[in-house]
């Protein structure tokens, strides 16, 4: 049921988005007459690599420059590309990822494959299922790019206040997900999101408790307080050094 559901919602999803691709892909390319896609490797189920497709909003080649974090500051990022991020179009395009059969509309997101080859043994698990065009945490720190603003080190600060918290959440769905319905009220309330993001991670934090969340991570759910630097799950100490697999 819900491989049929995302075939489904994929090829409506393309076909009703057609003429807004065609609008954002002309945008892109007059900027630097580049192909308007960016498609990168991404860790997927069974760690088996797969292209992703994404509307570009970095400047030609700027991908290689080492860095996978995205703060809000981050020179690389293009006009149009800001404006394509603010609105989450430049994940659309993964809808064909959806109907290749490499990702779900939910699940957890594909990383890319330096970071998934320090995923902890724990972590690994959430190479167990299709990565999906959004989650729970990509709700939660959809501000991710914010969050990042300002820091040194874009990539040691994800993966020390963002990456053990954006685990626990996939691995809460990898545990108690599965279910169509589920999915459903995942996706509505990412739409919802856009328009009322506090309630939206009051409802979100209130799905987690039901799913069976710990105390502390519904309440990182619902994004009060400052994030705090946590070990990732599975480890004991917070990471150090974004080369050296956490213990």
């Amino acid at each position: 049921m819900k491989r049929g559901f995302d075939v489904t919602v994929g090829i409506l999803g393309l076909t009703l988005l057609s003429p807004v691709f065609v609008v954002v892909a002309i945008a892109i390319w007059l900027q630097d007459f580049h192909s308007p896609f960016y498609v990168a490797a991404r860790a997927g189920r069974g760690d088996r690599p797969f292209c992703m497709v994404k509307f570009r909003s970095m400047a030609v080649r700027d991908d290689r420059s080492g860095v996978d974090s995205t703060a809000g500051d981050d020179p690389r990022i293009t006009f149009v590309g800001r404006v394509v991020r603010k609105v989450k179009l430049d994940e659309v395009p993964q809808l064909w990822n959806v109907l290749l059969g490499q990702m779900s509309l939910v699940g957890p997101r594909p990383n890319v494959l330096r970071e998934a080859a320090i995923y902890t043994p724990e972590e690994k698990r959430l190479l167990s299922v299709r990565p999906g065009i959004t989650d729970l945490a990509s709700i939660v720190f959809s501000d991710e790019a914010e969050i990042l603003r300002g820091a040194d080190d874009p990539d040691l600060r994800y993966n020390q206040i963002i990456r053990p918290w954006k685990s626990q959440l996939g691995l809460l769905y990898v545990d108690r997900g599965g279910s169509v319905l589920l999915d459903v009220r995942i996706i509505l309330l990412t739409i919802r999101s856009a328009f009322d993001r506090a309630g939206t991670l009051e409802r979100v934090a209130r799905l987690a408790e039901r799913l069976g969340a710990d105390p502390v991570l519904v309440e990182v759910a619902r994004r009060r307080e400052p994030l705090r630097a946590a070990p990732p799950p599975g480890a004991t100490q917070v990471v150090t050094s974004r080369d050296v697999p956490p213990t």
